[in-house]
């Protein structure tokens, strides 16, 4: 097994890391903003209705839910266009033909994909503190559920990349199908909150398990149990990895 072009990956990436300090406003300060007014109007309007859920303050109940928003979104976008630029300019083909294994131009663009969003994540949570008091339970599962959450939907991004064929396309799964998931899958509410059959229906929403563990790892309650969060979530990444792996042996949208 030959060894891994360290020098490639980390010239992909901190070229796709340095895209990010030159489009800070739309990369970091926008997307901490309108999660700052999701704060302000859910917390603030919404809160003073629902004074505790689970008996945590609604404000401090929906940070989990609104970090796994951005990280999602951010994962996917993030990835997504990395991958879909070089195409659309036509150096991905000078890539390929390069001595840069398959293997190591994934783990370029998802590494640096998942890194960003994890840095918007923490940014986030950081200036969630500012809102409302925040208690971590546990610390240890809330990076894991981070990093495991940012590399998967940075390799869902990377195929929606590699698939789209313009720039509306980049935006199709993320508008009308990931944003509606993540609304719909606890980011404000708990799902104990729905009538017993939207709450069965829920279960086939990929993202509760996401959200639930994540909040699970703040204040100890999750709608769903956290071994099968983390069970859903690792079969997500790997079902993720096997379309990557099948995209880069079939060449699917890579070939002329």
């Amino acid at each position: 097994m030959s060894r891994l072009n360290v020098h490639a990956i980390r010239a992909i990436y901190r070229f796709e890391m340095a895209r990010t300090w030159r489009t800070l406003m739309q990369s970091v300060i926008s997307p901490v903003i309108s999660t700052s007014l999701y704060f302000v109007v859910f917390g603030g309007a919404i809160g003073s209705r629902i004074p505790q859920i689970d008996n945590i303050s609604y404000g401090a109940f929906i940070v989990p839910g609104l970090i796994m928003l951005s990280l999602l979104t951010q994962s996917i976008s993030n990835a997504s266009f990395g991958i879909y630029f070089p195409k659309f300019t036509g150096t991905i083909y000078e890539l390929l033909s390069a001595p840069v294994s398959y293997i190591e131009i994934v783990v370029s663009y998802v590494g640096a994909a998942a890194t960003k969003s994890i840095i918007l994540g923490l940014i986030i949570l950081a200036t969630a503190s500012l809102f409302v008091p925040l208690h971590i339970a546990h610390p240890l599962w809330m990076i894991l559920f981070l990093l495991l959450t940012a590399v998967t939907f940075s390799l869902v991004g990377f195929i929606i990349g590699i698939w789209a064929d313009n720039f509306e396309k980049l935006q199709v799964v993320p508008l009308l199908i990931i944003t509606p998931l993540t609304f719909l899958g606890g980011s404000f509410y708990s799902m104990k909150m729905l009538p017993a059959f939207w709450q069965k229906v829920s279960l086939f929403n990929p993202v509760v398990y996401l959200i639930s563990g994540f909040r699970w790892s703040f204040y100890n309650v999750s709608d769903v149990s956290v071994g099968i969060c983390l069970s859903v979530t690792v079969v997500f990444m790997a079902v993720s990895l096997a379309v990557v792996a099948w995209i880069f042996r079939t060449g699917y949208k890579l070939k002329r």
